[in-house]
């Protein structure tokens, strides 16, 4: 990855705040930023420790398959794929070509790792806010969670719940028809409740913690509440059930405000390990509050 990329993934890197008009020549350039805060809130998310059962440059969580170095080779491969599809919402693109975007970026991520799956949730779900953040940019109208996620439903609503209605055989699609789960493209179909009503929210309420501590409180707040379909594919519905009561109980007891949260936490990843649990899902959605934080100005 080269300097100027890891530069604007690091973490402590300056909040993207576009500008707030848009001269003509200018769009393109604002675009490829949205494109870079895409890439740097996927670092945000593999950065954080503990994260229980995931991977990190500290460990590699539940997964004898890939490590953060391999991380690292996914996020150079996506590196243009977040501002490609920006630019496609930018101009209106019906979600065929959405789609069409993300299944090469998800060629390009597996070329990458060798197919190891790292980033293909996280494609498909901050490819979109991508995609309705540039549509917001071409019309010269300000960035907020609201308005994202209304043109979201507005301009893809229908096409995502048809996408919803007939996705294909995953891993995840099944799980999720055998135990009941709402998927990621459902999530989507809605408007991706779980990321703007509760990961987002549960992020900047906590920004007074510090960084890695909220990132550490969003993250427990999403594996409470979100079908992580990851969980129940690799431990049934008993390993969700168990993932989202340890969230529980860390949200009860004090969540990331206590004075020993990183050891709590630190803790609940070593059950998760132990128990070969990952939740990828609330890692996607963690990265895309990431993402929404950084392009989005509070209120």
């Amino acid at each position: 990855m080269s300097a100027a990329l890891l530069r604007s993934a690091h973490p402590s890197a300056a909040v993207f705040r576009p500008p707030p008009a848009r001269p003509a020549g200018e769009l393109a350039t604002r675009l490829q930023a949205l494109g870079g805060a895409a890439t740097a809130a996927l670092y945000d998310e593999l950065a954080l420790d503990p994260k229980p059962g995931l991977v990190s440059f500290v460990d590699a969580g539940s997964h004898d398959d890939m490590d953060a170095g391999i991380f690292m080779r996914s996020l150079f491969a996506l590196r243009h794929y977040f501002p490609r599809i920006a630019a496609a919402g930018a101009a209106n693109a019906p979600f065929d070509t959405l789609r069409t975007l993300g299944v090469v970026a998800e060629q390009r991520m597996l070329q990458a790792t060798g197919h190891v799956n790292t980033h293909r949730g996280a494609v498909f779900t901050l490819g979109l806010i991508c995609a309705a953040a540039g549509r917001l940019m071409a019309d010269a109208r300000p960035l907020s969670p609201q308005a994202i996620r209304d043109v979201l439903l507005a301009r893809w609503g229908q096409a995502l719940r048809d996408h919803a209605r007939g996705a294909s055989a995953s891993n995840g699609q099944r799980v999720a028809r055998l135990h009941g789960l709402r998927p990621v493209a459902e999530e989507a179909a809605l408007g991706f409740p779980v990321l703007f009503e509760t990961a987002l929210p549960a992020l900047r309420a906590a920004r007074g913690l510090g960084q890695q501590r909220a990132r550490l409180q969003a993250l427990f707040h999403i594996i409470e509440v979100l079908d992580d379909t990851n969980l129940a594919h690799r431990g049934g519905l008993p390993g969700l059930h168990f993932a989202q009561q340890a969230a529980r109980d860390f949200l009860r007891a004090g969540g990331a405000a206590r004075p020993d949260a990183i050891d709590h936490a630190r803790a609940i990843h070593a059950g998760f390990v132990s128990r070969r649990l990952s939740p990828g899902g609330a890692a996607d959605m963690l990265a895309a509050a990431c993402l929404l934080d950084r392009i989005c100005p509070l209120p």
